[in-house]
């Protein structure tokens, strides 16, 4: 299965469902995990930046 965000289902730019789609899980379970990571100290917003770019669209 490849990368890719999709275009309905996403709440901001579709960065978590794509890689929920990608890796099996639920939508809300990698949502919650990223807002979970940025409790930790770390670019993660950068990083969820650079996702938003580089992975392209369905």
């Amino acid at each position: 299965m490849n990368l890719s965000r999709p275009q309905h289902g996403k709440r901001i730019a579709g960065v978590c469902a794509g890689l929920a789609d990608r890796f099996g899980i639920g939508r809300g379970l990698m949502r919650f995990l990223f807002i979970l990571s940025c409790l930790l100290p770390g670019p993660q917003f950068v990083i969820y930046i650079v996702l938003w770019i580089i992975i392209p669209k369905s």
